[in-house]
C-alpha cells in the first residue's frame, strides 16, 4: 500500500488514503460522470480511510437520481475531488487528477455502465 495525497485545485479540499499502487482508472458512462469527465480510481477507499480537511465550508454534495452516490465538488474551484460509490455503501472512489504525482492522462481505464445502475 501506498500513501497519496490529493486536492481540489484551489486547495481549499485535501485529502489522503492508502491504496495499492494507481496504475490504471475508471471512467463512468451515466450522465454526470460522463460530462465531468474525470478519471476515478479502479480501487475503492473506505470511509474510514479517506482522511479530509476541508477549508471554509469549501465542500458540496450533489446527488441525483436515486440519490444514493454523493457526487462531492469544491464550492469554490468546482473541481471533484472524490465521491461515495453507488456500487459498495461506504466507500469511495477518487478523482486520480487530483492526485499527487499521478498523470492521469497517460492511464488506461476501464468504462463501467453506470447508466445501466
Amino acid at each position: 500500500m501506498q500513501e497519496y495525497e490529493g486536492r481540489c485545485h484551489c486547495g481549499a479540499i485535501k485529502f489522503s488514503f492508502k491504496a495499492p499502487k494507481i496504475v490504471d482508472g475508471l471512467r463512468c458512462n451515466c450522465t454526470i460522470c460522463s460530462n465531468k469527465g474525470a478519471l476515478m480510481s479502479s480501487f475503492l477507499v473506505p470511509q474510514e480511510d479517506l482522511l479530509v480537511e476541508i477549508k471554509d465550508g469549501a465542500l458540496a454534495t450533489y446527488k441525483f437520481a436515486s440519490e444514493v452516490a454523493e457526487h462531492h465538488f469544491c464550492k469554490i474551484c468546482g473541481i471533484y475531488p472524490f465521491h461515495h460509490t453507488l456500487r459498495k455503501k461506504g466507500h469511495y472512489r477518487v478523482n486520480l487528477g487530483c492526485i499527487e504525482g499521478v498523470d492521469s492522462l497517460k492511464l488506461p481505464f476501464d468504462v463501467i455502465d453506470g447508466a445501466s445502475l
